[in-house]
Formats: structure tokens, C-alpha cells, sequence
């Protein structure tokens, strides 16, 4: 008879068996082996299982005990630890990472452990420790990169992409023939994260000025990083470095903005110093320090009248030219005249008096006489005092000449005392 599908199914159900005469009846199931059915069964299952397990166990033990006895698998020396791509870093400095493994069995070396110690060398950036077999270790690394010049007080060193700073004798500097700008604002102390944020800068700059295959960043030679967000490059220019404030970005059309003026600007001011190229409609020029604003106005006077002493094109006659030494300059190169919150040279207030053209640092002179001046008491500041002493004596002959009128007067006259008149009339 065939079974009601909506009764239960399940597989300890005992299964219907037909017989001869065509009926079914019920067969008990079977238990299969990891579930005996009666204790005995149950507890030769538990110590079979006890048996395999003691003798795993015994054959590992057997088995490292082997190995740790076997001098197949013993690392002998440093010979058995063979290297490669080491470059900057040597033998010498790797070695004592194994020192402890040195009379080891090759199994019981901790290769992850290694591989972190090795990648705590300054030089190294990745490495990987390898096993072979029956005695051998290798070693694969891969060395950082130098990419700039670094100074650190007074020492000079090197740094990767990633603000590491890197170590090297200057005369091995010398014989690797590294050429790379120098990089300032870095200190040993910083977070390696602060190094590397501002050596991402750096190669941003660098990628930008090279990226038209012209190789720009050749002609760099310094680049202040102290503030990630305007790097400061220091131009080598004929007859001293300028200071151009480039930014955090848009390198290469400031850069080329720089060239395209600075011949202009230096012709102009010739005490320049400084140039910031982050504003887009004007560049704000800077004088060097110790210049003073007459004297700037001086050099801009001689710089913009002509030979004639006409003044040129956009300054009309009379005009002073009063300027400071810092001036902002539009983006075309032209002078756009002093605006407030222009940046004073080295921290002078800015002066609203006129300046006269003359000799820079000369004091203007009020009421300049028309008369002409003696040349030999101009030239000798003897001859100065000689002809003073002479109109003092001539002075005085002449105020003792009345003088000595009035006293012969006085003798001619009669003298009229009224004691003497009294006792004539008595």
C-alpha cells in the first residue's frame, strides 16, 4: 500500500519492507558504527579514538624531536643565510637580525618575526625570509629610494617618497652622483606621517614642472616645505636666489608665469627678493631685508625715468614716486600701484610721505638756496672755518667803530652835575 505523503518523513522512520505475500511490515533500523547501540560498543569506540589521538601525538613529538637532532636541518652559520638586492644596505647590518638563529634548526626560524626586524632598517622598505630546504635561509629585499636631498641643521641627508629620512657618508653621496633638490622644514623628531604629507608635495611640484618632458625641476635648488600648503622655492638667479612662493598646487603655470616676468620685475627692483605667486590677478614682490623704503624708491625712480630724466610711460609730470618695497604686480608683469595689506619690507611700517628723487638715503632739503656755493669751502671744511673766523673780526671792527665815535662825543661835551650847580648859586 503506498504511504500518505503528508505524514512525516523522516529517516529514523522505519522503513516499509513487502514481503512474499505482497504486505509490508516494519523493519527496525540499523545504528551505524560511530553510534553503537549497546555501552560495550560505546566505550571500545571511545578508546580506539584515544588510541589514534595518543598516537599522533607520540609520532609528532618523535617526529620534532628528529628534526631538532637531525644537523641536516641545522643552520650552521652565516653562510647558510644567502641575500639579494642588498645595495645601500650591507651584510654586516642585516646579519644581526639572524643572530639568534645561528645553531637553529631551519623549522624553528620565526620568518614573519624576521621579516618585520628587516623592514626596520632605515634602507630597507620590503623584504621577504624564505625556508630552503634542508638548511637554507634566503632573503629578498627591496631598498628605498632616495628622491631628495634633506637638510637637518647643519647635516645634509637623504629622504624617500615616503619622509624617511636616510643616511649616507658625503663621500658615498658623491660617488652615487645623486642629484636632487634640497628639502628644509624637515626635523627628525617629526611623525612620519607629517613627512610624508609634505614629500607628497614635493613630488606633486616636481611631477608637474617635468610634466611636459622639458625637465623643469633641474633648475630648483631649494624647496622649503616648513608649510605643506605653499612651498617656497628658492630660483637661482644671476646675482642672488629668489624666493618664489609657489603653493599647493597649479605648479607649472606659476612657474611659468615666474619666468616669463622675473627679468622685468628685477630690472625694476633690483633689491628683489621674493616673489608670491599664489594670488591669480596680481604677484606681491618682496625686497630683501635691510633695504629701506627711500632707498627703494630711489632704484624705482632710476628705474623708471628714462635717460633724459622724462619720466616714462604711465607716470605724469610732477608725480612722486612713491613706492614700497613690497609692491603687489598684476598677473601680466605690470605694476597695479601699493594696495592696504601689502606685505612691508622686513616688518617696517609703511611710510605715506613723498620721496624726492635723489640719492637713495639721502634726507630731503627744504628751502634750497639759489645762491651759489663756494667749491674750495665745499671741498674743505677748513677753508669753512678760516672764512668764518674772518667775517666774525670783520663783524667786529665794524660794531667797535661807532663805538668809539660815541665815547669821543661824550669827552667833548660839557659835564653839568647838579651837586657842583648847587653851591655855585649859594
Amino acid at each position: 500500500m503506498p504511504l500518505d505523503s503528508s505524514g512525516p518523513d523522516d529517516d529514523d522512520s522505519p522503513p516499509m519492507k513487502a514481503d512474499r505475500k505482497g504486505g509490508g511490515r516494519l523493519e527496525r533500523p540499523r545504528n551505524r558504527w560511530w553510534r553503537p547501540a549497546s555501552t560495550a560498543g560505546r566505550v571500545l569506540l571511545l578508546l580506539a579514538t584515544l588510541a589514534v589521538l595518543g598516537g599522533l601525538a607520540t609520532a609528532a613529538y618523535l617526529l620534532k624531536s628528529y628534526l631538532d637532532r637531525d644537523e641536516r636541518f641545522r643552520i650552521a652559520g652565516a653562510g647558510n643565510i644567502a641575500a639579494s638586492g642588498l645595495t645601500e644596505v650591507s651584510r654586516a647590518e642585516m646579519l644581526p637580525v639572524f643572530g639568534e638563529d645561528i645553531g637553529r634548526n631551519i623549522f624553528f626560524v620565526p620568518l614573519s618575526e624576521r621579516r618585520r626586524q628587516l623592514e626596520q632598517l632605515p634602507w630597507v622598505e620590503r623584504a621577504t625570509v624564505m625556508r630552503l630546504l634542508p638548511d637554507q635561509i634566503r632573503v629578498s629585499v627591496v631598498e628605498r629610494q632616495p628622491v631628495a636631498f634633506v637638510r637637518l641643521g647643519q647635516q645634509i641627508g637623504l629622504v624617500d617618497a615616503s619622509g624617511v629620512l636616510l643616511t649616507m657618508p658625503a663621500a658615498m653621496m658623491a660617488q652615487r652622483h645623486y642629484s636632487f633638490p634640497v628639502v628644509t622644514g624637515f626635523d627628525a623628531h617629526d611623525p612620519l606621517a607629517s613627512r610624508k604629507a609634505r614629500m607628497a608635495v614635493y613630488q606633486r611640484l616636481l611631477a608637474e614642472l617635468d610634466s611636459n618632458g622639458q625637465q623643469l625641476s633641474e633648475q630648483i635648488s631649494e624647496i622649503d616645505l616648513t608649510d605643506p600648503a605653499d612651498a617656497k622655492v628658492l630660483m637661482p638667479e644671476q646675482g642672488g636666489d629668489i624666493l618664489a612662493h609657489f603653493g599647493e598646487d597649479q605648479f607649472l603655470e606659476r612657474y611659468q608665469r615666474y619666468k616669463a616676468h622675473i627679468s622685468e620685475w628685477r630690472q625694476q627692483y633690483p633689491k628683489l627678493a621674493a616673489v608670491d605667486l599664489r594670488y591669480e590677478q596680481k604677484v606681491v614682490l618682496e625686497m630683501a631685508a635691510g633695504t629701506n623704503v627711500a632707498q627703494a624708491a630711489a632704484e624705482e625712480q632710476s628705474a623708471v625715468t628714462t635717460g633724459d630724466g622724462k619720466p616714462s610711460d604711465g607716470q605724469t609730470a610732477g608725480e612722486s614716486p612713491e613706492k614700497q618695497p613690497s609692491a603687489p604686480v598684476d598677473s601680466a608683469g605690470a605694476i597695479s600701484g601699493l594696495k592696504p595689506g601689502a606685505t612691508a619690507l622686513a616688518g617696517k611700517p609703511r611710510s605715506n610721505a613723498p620721496v624726492k628723487p635723489g640719492k637713495a638715503g639721502s634726507k630731503p632739503v627744504a628751502n634750497r638756496s639759489t645762491k651759489p656755493i663756494n667749491s674750495t669751502a665745499h671741498k674743505n671744511p677748513k677753508a669753512v672755518k678760516v672764512s668764518a673766523e674772518k667775517a666774525a673780526k670783520t663783524k667786529k671792527r665794524a660794531e667797535a667803530k661807532p663805538a668809539a665815535l660815541n665815547v669821543n662825543r661824550q669827552k667833548s661835551a660839557p659835564t653839568i652835575r647838579p651837586a657842583m650847580s648847587a653851591g655855585i648859586g649859594q
